[in-house]
């Protein structure tokens, strides 16, 4: 059975009921995922469930889990579910995946180059500075353009750090 199809066969209180819990006219049962619920705070809906007290919450899947500790894959064996081969789809999800990791990389490799050129053109704009006098026009317009290259410099530091 897939998920769909377990979800469909179970409700909600079909699951609660399979752990001793009656839920009164409101659809109120007390939490057991918390202690010292005085008054029922779990509310119990057809597909879902809400603490009120706790917040715990998620759908019958969650409530097994946490119920009897295990992993969404026990919970899911333990409703009456059966894993098959992986299809068609699920190799274009891996192959989706592997685009997007190839695109990142290329992305950071671009990055890093542009980065290596920048502060290349730092240390040009540096040394006309260095051999010229100070504030002729050769000496203003390289001011100006290491300004603007430690501005881009900061930038993709931003954008590096963001990785």
């Amino acid at each position: 059975m897939t998920v769909e199809e377990i979800k469909g066969t179970y409700s909600m209180r079909d699951i609660v009921a399979r752990y001793g819990f009656q839920p009164n006219r409101s659809g109120f049962i007390p939490c057991p995922f918390h202690e010292k619920d005085r008054q029922a705070s779990l509310k119990v809906y057809d597909r879902d469930f809400h603490c009120h007290a706790c917040g715990a919450n998620g759908d019958i899947f969650t409530f097994v889990q946490m119920m009897d500790d295990l992993s969404f894959k026990e919970a899911y064996q333990s409703l009456g579910g059966t894993y098959e081969k992986p299809t068609f789809a699920s190799r274009l999800v891996v192959y989706k995946s592997q685009k997007r990791r190839d695109m990142l990389r290329k992305e950071q490799e671009r990055l890093r180059g542009m980065k290596g050129l920048n502060g290349m053109l730092i240390s040009i704009y540096r040394a006309y500075m260095e051999r010229s006098e100070p504030f002729s026009d050769v000496w203003c317009d390289s001011y100006n353009a290491l300004q603007y290259q430690l501005y881009v410099q900061a930038e993709l530091n931003e954008i590096e750090a963001r990785w």
